[in-house]
């Protein structure tokens, strides 16, 4: 009676009647007789180390594809790093300003960074940058001249009583003109507005040292004193301060506190 039992064989016989075939010094039947093994049985096992080796370098190449695709993720992460301190440095420098003030923060020539990332820091619209505003008229300037000049004799003049002097002096004006041009020249009407005279209590009380003194020396009282001369195009502040006694300027100075931004 025949044997029904299924013979078993290790790995590496395996892989040494499979490399032993891949070879192919001897034919299969020669390989067959050799091992005592059918042919169908070693065509099978060197298909299987075949297609192993091909997994292999299969493997390989993915596991080296996924290393550069990895490091190529991680340089690009540090370089997005870098611009980010970069974009923060600068931030932290420019962030507590005003409008005028952050767009004149924008670096032009240097560019760190794109005009339009340093607009979205510092909350300002690309278009902003490149507008040049006009100014104010000949005519305007003429008619604000007028206006100054007049705020000279009648301070407590507003907007109304404004237009209706110079509707008087042949100026063809309305009130809304009037109001704008002197909100831009920072001109309010000077009135009496109600409790000025109400002392804060928890403001601190200096005396009046010159009460009752009296001055008969030089550089006993030095005082000083603000005022501005109108110019072509706006006004210029001028600060002194002034020996009481002698009224000798000790110091003055003019700088340019105001400059029209229709010049």
């Amino acid at each position: 009676m025949k044997d029904s039992k299924r013979r078993k064989f290790k790995a590496d016989f395996k892989a040494q009647v499979a490399l032993e075939a891949v070879k192919e010094r001897k034919t299969l039947a020669e390989l067959a007789q050799q091992f005592n093994l059918h042919p169908n049985q070693i065509s099978t096992w060197k298909g299987l180390l075949l297609s192993s080796a091909t997994g292999i370098f299969q493997e390989t190449s993915k596991g080296q594809e996924e290393k550069q695709a990895f490091d190529e993720e991680r340089s690009r992460l540090y370089e997005q790093i870098g611009k980010l301190q970069v974009e923060l440095e600068w931030l932290k420098k420019n962030i507590n300003a005003s409008r005028a003030v952050r767009q004149d923060c924008v670096d032009r020539p240097e560019r760190p960074f794109s005009l339009s990332r340093q607009c979205e820091l510092l909350s300002l619209h690309k278009s902003g940058l490149y507008y040049q505003p006009k100014g104010e008229s000949e005519q305007n300037l003429q008619l604000m001249r007028k206006i100054d000049e007049q705020y000279l004799k009648t301070p407590f003049a507003g907007y109304r009583m404004m237009n209706e002097l110079l509707r008087r002096q042949g100026e063809m004006v309305n009130e809304k003109r009037v109001r704008r041009l002197m909100r831009l020249m920072g001109l309010v009407a000077i009135y009496a507005k109600p409790d000025l005279s109400k002392a804060n209590k928890a403001h601190k009380k200096y005396p009046y040292l010159l009460r009752n003194m009296l001055i008969n020396q030089v550089n006993q009282v030095w005082s000083s004193d603000i005022t501005y001369i109108p110019m072509k195009n706006g006004f210029l502040y001028l600060v002194a301060v002034m020996d009481w006694y002698s009224r000798y300027v000790l110091s003055w100075s003019c700088p340019t506190a105001w400059k029209a931004v229709f010049a």
